[in-house]
């Protein structure tokens, strides 16, 4: 499996509307693979992204319930809550990735994780700081605080924007040209919600939920 990013001319500014025009070049991802036991609850997960210039674009739709969001400030536990990540490893021959993991109130925790070569090497884990954060523009349809949880049907999207300069400064790779490949994986996921459960794009083979693993991902194909 493979997901083809197409062009696009601006990104504009992100404001986490499905239905934005420049969103319907893109094509549809879904989130289908629940393969540990859970709640019961597996909510329908889409996902698009575009890139332009400068910076690659990334929209979640949800059709959930259970909603619950109280995470608030970068780097915090976000997936505990109602939450989508994006893990994505941009050099090729590369296992080093960085996950982007936002709830859906828009708090985003990211880390750029080192490839077992790093490791050996004396590479560890890099939080991303609020410098990095103010480069990433990020918009939700729910508010930040979703509190006490929203057990009825609710549909929630959030969009964010991560600059192709974050990626030079983390890997030191140039801008994506077309036919560039990266690889990645999309998942779903609500620790600490009242039916909790844990979704991937691609599928993970692993005895129990573990979206830190490299050779799930799949191929994304700048178009």
């Amino acid at each position: 499996m493979h997901y083809t990013i197409a062009r696009t001319a601006a990104l504009g500014p992100a404001d986490a509307r499905w239905d934005r025009p420049v969103w319907t070049a893109a094509t549809t991802l879904q989130v289908t693979h629940f393969p540990w036991k859970d709640s019961g609850h597996r909510p329908r997960v889409l996902a698009r992204l575009l890139y332009d210039d400068t910076a690659l674009g990334l929209i979640f739709r949800v059709e959930d319930r259970y909603v619950r969001a109280v995470a608030q400030k970068f780097q915090d536990s976000v997936c505990t809550d109602s939450c989508v990540e994006f893990f994505v490893a941009p050099v090729p021959g590369s296992t080093a990735y960085l996950n982007f993991e936002v709830n859906c109130g828009g708090t985003m925790l990211v880390f750029r994780c080192p490839s077992p070569e790093e490791r050996q090497a004396g590479k560890q884990q890099v939080v991303l700081t609020a410098e990095d954060e103010a480069l990433m523009p990020v918009a939700h349809s729910l508010p930040k605080i979703v509190e006490p949880e929203v057990a009825e049907p609710t549909t929630w999207t959030v969009e964010y924007h991560l600059p192709f300069a974050l990626f030079t400064k983390y890997f030191g790779i140039s801008i994506p040209q077309a036919g560039t490949n990266w690889r990645a994986n999309f998942y779903k996921c609500a620790d600490h919600t009242s039916h909790p459960h844990w979704g991937s794009w691609a599928p993970v083979d692993t005895p129990a939920p573990n979206f830190h693993v490299p050779a799930s991902y799949q191929p994304l194909i700048f178009n």
